[in-house]
């Protein structure tokens, strides 16, 4: 009967409340998103001044490595603020996560405190277990800068594959050049 596929579209699809329900929580979610990118961005254009007026103290009592440090220091925590809002900005438009930005974060903060931890080591020699302890810390954290650098390359490499299926990235695939395995019982293979 030519009615019935009009039925069965309409018990596929869910109920009108669902829809609405569903569409408010996507605005609700785009509100709190947009609220966080506006608190990110604040947040890194205050970093950023902080770290700019930190430079006019080279000529005070801190020692220049001192101050010098110190605006490292906050110009790396704005690179993690920046890659957050990346990562913000990457989930509105996508509408989903995406790994990578939390990876070049995770990097980041980790490279940071091992410059830190650097400069302070060099204080804690002859010092016994401070240093020890600091040079520990900075080896794990350089431990954890390998990984994450792994996991991103990974990541990377992942996400140029052709997916399973995908007949116009295999065939991508082939214009470049690239090795494809053909899965078994592919006509194509």
């Amino acid at each position: 009967m030519p009615g019935d596929d009009d039925e069965d579209a309409d018990r596929d699809e869910p109920p009108r409340y669902v829809r609405i329900g569903n569409a408010l929580l996507a605005i609700t979610e785009d509100v709190v998103y947009v609220g966080i990118a506006v608190v990110l961005a604040v947040s890194a254009g205050a970093l950023l001044v902080s770290a700019a007026k930190g430079l006019t103290e080279l000529g005070g009592d801190q020692a220049a490595s001192e101050v010098v440090l110190d605006v490292l220091d906050t110009l790396l925590l704005v690179f993690i603020v920046v890659e957050l809002l990346f990562a913000v900005r990457v989930i509105l438009g996508r509408r989903e996560v995406v790994a990578e930005p939390f990876l070049v974060v995770g990097m980041i903060a980790s490279i940071k405190e091992i410059i830190v931890l650097s400069v302070e080591a060099a204080g804690y020699v002859g010092k016994g277990d401070k240093f020890t302890n600091a040079i520990i810390e900075v080896g794990v954290l350089g431990g954890l800068v390998l990984v994450l650098s792994v996991a991103a390359i990974l990541l990377r490499a992942k996400e140029k594959e052709p997916r399973e299926g995908d007949q116009g990235a295999r065939e991508e695939a082939r214009k470049d050049g690239e090795a494809i395995k053909v899965g078994q019982g592919d006509p194509a293979g």
